[in-house]
């Protein structure tokens, strides 16, 4: 379709890659999309993403980090929608940290309220 071509592919993974929080990757796991492999054949030829850099095409491995987005879809939607983008934003870490350490994703010494509440605070900068 004309909204997910090879051209709106790569601009996607130019705004990915250039975010603040994501490293150069090893590799990128996309669903079967025929854009993508376009996508990034270009960004390597413009020297944007490395060029060991694999593309992997595998529909049921997307779906996991899709299954993942799925429980914090189903807390926002209750919301009825989030007024600002501040809002959202600071709504949106707390749920996210708090699936986090529910699914036990981070390393902490065990799992005790106390440490919990550490991770938390640490996370969001808050006085301890």
């Amino acid at each position: 379709s004309k909204t997910r071509d090879h051209k709106a592919a790569k601009r996607f993974f130019k705004k990915a890659l250039r975010s603040f929080h994501v490293s150069k990757p090893r590799v990128i796991t996309v669903d079967k999309n025929p854009a993508y492999p376009i996508a990034i054949e270009q960004l390597k030829k413009e020297k944007s993403i490395p060029n060991g850099m694999r593309l992997r095409q595998q529909k049921y491995l997307n779906n996991i980090v899709e299954q993942d987005h799925r429980f914090i879809k189903k807390r926002i939607r209750s919301m009825l929608g989030l007024k600002s983008f501040a809002t959202a934003t600071s709504i949106l870490s707390g749920v996210e940290a708090m699936h986090m350490i529910k699914k036990e994703q981070i390393a902490l010494r065990d799992q005790s309220v106390q440490n919990q509440k550490e991770f938390i605070h640490q996370l969001f900068g808050l006085a301890a």
